[in-house]
């Protein structure tokens, strides 16, 4: 099994390197720093990277025999809905924010994973929900990649 241990280049970043194979995933697992999991071509791999970083499409890995291996959001059923008034936008993203929901951002549209509940939700703030088979790439939060918090012997907090 081979070990991968190491992040290339976070998605976006200019990377001059072709991957040699594609590990696609879902957004929870893209969001685990320990898992086995199989490539496209089959092969089988053990990620053992940093804790606190979620993976996002088009970010490379570096495995321990030197290959570089590009990952790849899976298609996920998500509910989105899309609407040219910002405010029914915001409105809907205000809401589903206060149930701690992972959210895609978009010009004029907003994407989760698929809820019945939440779909709900939404028609009653005036706005029709679809599901959509596609890759989800939610916001990293305000603190940039995710639940990473930097630890060292000088930790502070200023409020």
């Amino acid at each position: 099994m081979l070990k991968i241990s190491t992040i290339l280049a976070h998605a976006g970043q200019n990377a001059s390197v072709a991957p040699s194979d594609t590990l696609t995933l879902p957004f929870e697992l893209r969001q685990r720093s320990r898992l086995v999991a199989a490539l496209e071509s089959g092969r089988r791999i053990a990620l053992a990277l940093p804790r606190g970083h979620v993976l996002r499409g088009g970010a490379l890995l570096q495995a321990e025999d030197g290959s570089v291996i590009g990952v790849r959001a899976a298609d996920e059923e998500l509910s989105v809905v899309r609407s040219s008034d910002p405010a029914a936008l915001v409105r809907a993203a205000y809401h589903l924010g206060n149930r701690h929901v992972a959210l895609q951002i978009e010009d004029g549209a907003l994407s989760y994973l698929h809820d019945h509940v939440l779909d709900d939700m939404l028609r009653g703030l005036g706005l029709e929900p679809r599901v959509e088979q596609r890759p989800f790439e939610p916001e990293a939060g305000a603190y940039g990649r995710g639940h990473h918090h930097e630890h060292g012997s000088e930790h502070h907090h200023q409020h």
